[in-house]
């Protein structure tokens, strides 16, 4: 970890970048732990997500191959999706501008461009990332993001 880099506490944060991981554990109960639950946490009281364009889209993939799977039904995923609208969560537009940046992160910190979106956003924003993705994690250490 740099000197520049810090694991953000929870206690004064209004806003934050979200990632999928994190949304994701909270619908499947054997992803849910203690840091999915305090992300929740902060929403619930009050605080402010940013995401990027990808991220429904990637929920709405992942809650499909889970009543695939059979790990949730559709009326699970139609409620899960509602319950989400019911928190302070912004979807970012991506502008055809963005990819460039997007994909120097993403070759700069061996990320998809899927996950570097979400860091180039935390990083414009200057806000901590609430990620449980051990590569995503590691990269926002790397380049100067904090860690929600």
């Amino acid at each position: 970890m740099t000197s520049s880099t810090r694991d953000a506490g929870t206690e004064d944060i209004r806003q934050f970048v979200l990632d999928a991981s994190v949304t994701l554990a909270w619908c499947f109960e054997e992803e849910r732990g203690n840091y999915a639950k305090s992300v929740l946490s902060l929403l619930g009281g009050g605080a402010s997500a940013y995401t990027p364009a990808i991220w429904p889209l990637e929920v709405a993939n992942a809650l499909l191959v889970g009543e695939r799977r059979k790990r949730i039904t559709a009326a699970g995923s139609n409620w899960f999706l509602q319950e989400l609208l019911t928190f302070h969560i912004e979807v970012e537009p991506l502008g055809a501008e963005q990819a460039g940046p997007i994909m120097v992160f993403a070759r700069a910190h061996s990320l998809t461009v899927y996950d570097a979106s979400y860091l180039v956003l935390a990083y414009r924003r200057t806000l901590p990332l609430a990620t449980l993705d051990s590569n995503l994690r590691r990269a926002a250490k790397d380049a100067g993001v904090d860690l929600l």
